[in-house]
């Protein structure tokens, strides 16, 4: 850390510049001795990334920010505090610390939390950052998490874990062994210290392959923000063998959307044509695979057992998108254009054979407007559009 950034006038400069384009302001230079303009660029670039995400940080004064890359792998306020909400207890370490916000945040709801982070610096900016917002239940240490378990005796009501990708995995698919710290192959050295453990994941992991690899598996949830999953969060409790729920939330502006079912369970979901409403299952439930569960929980049936588009004669609360249908035709591009005057429409696929962008250049439609299509696949195989109008 470079303290003389946390001078008055360097963070007065800092915050009158947080929307001045930064090459730009590089080009100028440093008006201050002993701090460079790449380190004010540093600090201002991050500040800006923390306006929505972690605007606990961005309101408070003297905040010290790491690079972006450090931002961007953090936690959300949102997703933090709903983690908090999971733990509870006298002790809680978190064994890849990171920025500090998950720590912070689990310090509302437990005694004492610690927090392990390998990076000098990092801990260093945390441990300031700690005192600006007034934390005291906090114990930061420059050291690997993994490697204090094995040193100390503590025993933890709770351990929390955010293991990053290896630079060597490849590909979209990888496996919670392919992360630093290897958290399948340190299980027992981590259900020695506590009986309850919260892993955090990348949202592009495959929850069966993550079960698979895990032990005592309680819950996961699938965390989604404006119906974009940000996180997979895994319970794990000592000898637990009971069977493992699934929770999904999406947060937004207008309400949180849940939905909950038993991990394996088969639902029977029932099927039928388009009827007066159509409905699509935010992010966090498709992540999860509740496809048959939701149909058989709200009572609503299924357009096909692919298309995961589901329909009822009359309007329900639905954790997702809700349509009124205006028109149901088959796949006939010369009858959609005389329905879609405009030629204006939003379009969405499930289960059709053609892209958004191929139907675009068939058909001539353009983005936008007030008319939301489907093109899908019905019960009886057929492929058809569904013309609607959205409700929320």
């Amino acid at each position: 850390m470079n303290y003389t950034i946390l001078n008055t006038e360097i963070q007065d400069f800092i915050n009158s510049n947080l929307k001045t384009i930064i090459t730009k302001l590089i080009l100028k230079g440093s008006p201050f001795k002993n701090v460079t303009i790449q380190e004010i660029a540093e600090q201002i670039v991050s500040k800006n990334k923390c306006e929505s995400k972690l605007p606990t940080w961005f309101s408070n004064k003297n905040i010290y920010y790491p690079n972006k890359l450090n931002i961007e792998q953090t936690s959300s306020e949102i997703t933090a505090n709903y983690k908090a909400n999971l733990v509870s207890g006298n002790s809680i370490i978190d064994i890849t610390g990171g920025f500090g916000v998950d720590a912070y945040y689990f310090s509302q709801n437990v005694n004492h939390v610690t927090h392990c982070e390998i990076n000098n610096q990092l801990s260093e900016i945390v441990t300031h950052n700690y005192l600006q917002l007034k934390v005291t239940n906090i114990k930061t240490i420059n050291i690997d998490g993994l490697q204090l378990l094995k040193e100390d005796n503590t025993i933890y009501d709770w351990i929390y874990t955010d293991p990053s990708r290896r630079n060597d995995a490849k590909g979209k698919v990888f496996l919670l062994g392919d992360c630093l710290p290897d958290i399948p192959n340190n299980l027992t050295l981590l259900f020695s210290k506590t009986n309850n453990i919260l892993v955090k994941t990348s949202p592009i992991l495959d929850i069966t392959s993550a079960i698979n690899e895990l032990k005592f598996v309680k819950e996961v949830h699938v965390v989604a923000i404006d119906n974009e999953v940000k996180e997979l969060l895994f319970i794990l409790e000592k000898n637990y063998t009971q069977p493992i729920s699934i929770k999904t939330i999406n947060f937004n502006r207008n309400s949180n959307q849940q939905f909950s079912f038993i991990y394996g369970a088969n639902g029977n979901p029932t099927y039928s044509v388009a009827k007066n409403y159509i409905y699509e299952p935010n992010s966090s439930i498709l992540k999860a695979g509740g496809f048959s569960q939701i149909a058989e929980q709200l009572t609503i049936d299924k357009l096909h057992p692919n298309s995961h588009l589901y329909t009822s004669d009359q309007q329900i609360d639905f954790p997702g998108r809700s349509f009124k249908i205006e028109n149901c035709i088959p796949y006939d591009k010369k009858l959609l254009k005389k329905l879609i005057p405009t030629k204006k429409a939003n379009i969405t696929t499930r289960n059709f054979p053609e892209t958004v962008e191929q139907i675009r250049k068939k058909t001539g439609l353009k983005d936008g407007g007030d008319q939301y299509l489907f093109f899908t696949t019905d019960i009886n195989n057929n492929l058809t559009i569904l013309i609607c109008s959205k409700l929320k």
